[in-house]
């Protein structure tokens, strides 16, 4: 029981990596907040910790919205008194667009969910950290926010962002006795797919262009287990960095 005790949120939790991270957390004696943008599948989530005699709460939240992420943070600490854990999973793709044909709109949603969320979820969650002088947070980056072309420009640009704040993050508060790590993972099998059913061709043939050096892709609970690693006192002198998770993808 790595988490025994611990209270942990968990964003986009209602399928992919997300719904993982919930269920292995839970499994390891976390009380978990399964966040997720869609009620019913956050609630099948947390139906299934149940299940297994788990502890955990839906909590409905767009994490492109600050009203929501509030919401989230406060309701996690209103229902279990407190929290050790954040882990920013939600994220969306952005049809392999290029620079040449990206709109404000799809760069700006795509900023309001992979890197404007996060930011105001650990904004949020860093004074009650700082409060009792502990606290972990996991972010879910990708290897296209480590590499250049393995999706579009604004998810490329995004991804990056995290990897970034995460090692502000890390080092910044650290003497205050907080974490704060990302998971790099390569392909894995979810439902994100690209972004959209008709991904732009000139972004898809050059973000492809690498698959066939890629040795497999890998499935969420896979990821999961680098989470909990990362979540738990195991990890206890992994802070600021980056975890690439891609069965050695990018080692080529």
């Amino acid at each position: 029981m790595r988490l025994d005790g611990k209270v942990a949120i968990v964003t986009g939790a209602g399928s992919g990596m997300g719904k993982e991270i919930a269920v292995l957390f839970a499994r390891e004696g976390a009380k978990v907040a399964v966040s997720d943008i869609n009620e019913q599948s956050a609630q099948a989530t947390v139906s299934q910790i149940e299940a297994a005699g788990g502890s955990a709460v839906a909590i409905v939240a767009n994490v492109a919205n600050e009203e929501d992420i509030q919401r989230l943070i406060d309701g996690a600490i209103d229902t279990y008194g407190k929290l050790d854990i954040l882990v920013n999973n939600a994220g969306i793709m952005d049809g392999m667009v290029p620079a040449h044909e990206l709109t404000d709109a799809l760069w700006e949603r795509v900023f309001a969910v992979n890197a404007t969320g996060p930011m105001r979820a650990i904004r949020k969650a860093l004074p009650h950290f700082m409060e009792k002088g502990k606290g972990t947070i996991v972010n879910i980056a990708s290897v296209g926010g480590l590499y250049g072309s393995r999706a579009g420009a604004a998810y490329t640009a995004a991804k990056h962002a995290v990897v970034g704040l995460t090692k502000n993050v890390g080092f910044q508060y650290a003497k205050l006795g907080i974490r704060c790590n990302a998971i790099a993972p390569g392909g894995v099998k979810t439902n994100i797919g690209v972004g959209s059913s008709s991904p732009n061709e000139f972004g898809l043939d050059k973000a492809m262009a690498g698959m066939g050096i890629n040795p497999r892709t890998g499935d969420p609970d896979e990821i999961a287990a680098v989470a909990l690693f990362l979540a738990s006192d195991e990890s206890r002198f992994v802070n600021g960095t980056v975890i690439t998770a891609d069965a050695g993808w990018t080692a080529y």
